[in-house]
């Protein structure tokens, strides 16, 4: 299609970047009322027709793009100018293209938000004259040193390159207040990934807290190392999120309440975590898992049924010919596929708590729900671990891991169709 095509037959309203992947942008415009919205993954030869010449009134723009998009522009918001980046461009009424950051205001959306929750004051009270740790150098980097100055903080940049760099940096900063993680690492599909080891993170001794920009999925891996270390956390939802609000406020012409931000937070948080279902063999996971997917309209998983598809051989016949070592990482390998993507219903196999990393791909994006199902109602048939250790012995060895697990426990209550109806319950489905 050529450019002027594509302009041409462009929705009003829209999100350019490269690659764009699964961006949630589309369902938060279109409760916000900026819709149609559509995607728009260009290469670099089609950004200045396409925002130059396109028939679109307003526009997102993600990387990496951001800094061309202020070039763009006929003109620039104060913080665009000194920030030399944009996310957001509105088409006037006479033609003419105006440039905002709005990034800036949704992260200090998320950070004012955070610091009342988490450390019980404001912003500012929390981090005026204090050191904030940045990770990344990039356009993200930018609005996010932008909002924390904004606060009287002092932020510092650090990057694989320039005067501040990954190494020594807890010896450098031990009484760092915040850290902030800006770069892509840990975003879907490579995931859960941490610019920090748990050790660099816990040298850090000052401290308050961590925020990641990216939002999928939902606890990156910077984020769960700060969860191993009781360290309040927040990934970047609320920040795409309240961003967004101030776009389609500049894109409609009108004010939209504040209250939004966390209604469409709520629900996307809603339809994208994924639900886990664990518990000892026989349980019931799949067939509970099948019924509550039905009655939620989302896809089921099954990781053993996801073995047989991939490999050719179910568990049993893997265990049998290969050996439980060989089946377990298997099983990690299929868990950590699942476990990345968002809003599905995922049935483990009994022993997905043998691996502790298991448990880090599952809660990344999911809620995680032991079925809890007497010992005497157990089958072992066709279950070669249960009729090798036996069931009592398994589930000694497994129960306290999977209560260490759970977010939430179901004892059982009869048939797949009421214990899915109780998980709905107890999860607020």
């Amino acid at each position: 299609m050529a450019d002027g095509e594509r302009g041409a037959d462009a929705a009003p309203f829209g999100l350019v970047g490269h690659p764009l992947g699964h961006s949630w942008s589309p369902q938060i415009h279109e409760r916000l009322g900026s819709a149609p919205y559509e995607l728009h993954d260009l290469g670099p030869d089609e950004v200045r027709p396409f925002v130059r010449d396109g028939a679109w009134r307003g526009l997102n723009v993600t990387i990496p793009y951001k800094r061309e998009a202020a070039e763009l522009a006929d003109e620039r918001s104060e913080r665009v100018e000194r920030l030399g980046v944009a996310n957001t461009l509105v088409r006037r009424a006479d033609g003419t293209i105006f440039a905002e950051n709005t990034d800036v205001l949704g992260f200090a959306w998320m950070l004012e938000r955070f610091c009342r929750r988490e450390l019980g004051e404001g912003a500012r009270e929390a981090l005026s004259g204090r050191e904030a740790l940045v990770l990344g150098s990039g356009g993200a980097a930018q609005a996010v040193v932008a909002a924390l100055e904004g606060v009287g903080a002092r932020p510092v940049v650090v990057s694989r390159r320039g005067p501040e760099t990954y190494d020594g940096l807890a010896a450098r900063h031990p009484d760092a207040a915040l850290l902030v993680n800006t770069t892509p690492v840990g975003m879907y599909p490579n995931c859960p990934a941490s610019p920090l080891a748990d050790g660099e993170l816990a040298a850090l001794g000052g401290l308050r807290g961590v925020l990641d920009v990216v939002y999928n999925p939902a606890r990156t891996g910077i984020c769960l190392a700060a969860e191993r270390l009781w360290l309040p956390f927040e990934s970047g939802l609320a920040m795409l999120v309240a961003q967004a609000r101030s776009s389609s406020e500049l894109f409609q012409g009108r004010a939209l309440d504040d209250a939004l931000v966390e209604k469409i937070e709520a629900e996307l948080r809603g339809r994208t975590q994924n639900v886990v279902l664990i518990g000892m063999p026989g349980a019931g996971k799949t067939t509970c898992g099948r019924a509550l997917a039905r009655a939620l309209g989302r896809p089921f998983a099954d990781v053993d049924e996801e073995i047989r598809a991939e490999r050719g051989r179910g568990a049993a016949q893997i265990i049998r010919e290969d050996g439980e070592a060989a089946f377990r990482a298997v099983e990690s390998a299929v868990t950590a596929r699942l476990g990345a993507r968002s809003g599905l219903v995922i049935a483990c196999g009994g022993g997905v708590v043998e691996r502790a990393g298991n448990y880090d791909a599952l809660h990344q994006n999911g809620r995680i729900v032991l079925l809890d199902r007497p010992l005497d109602e157990l089958s072992s048939h066709g279950r070669p671990v249960s009729q090798g250790r036996g069931v009592e012995r398994l589930a000694a060895e497994r129960m306290g891991r999977y209560h260490a697990w759970a977010d939430v426990t179901l004892r059982c209550t009869g048939s797949p169709e009421s214990d899915a109806a109780a998980v709905r319950g107890l999860l607020g489905l």
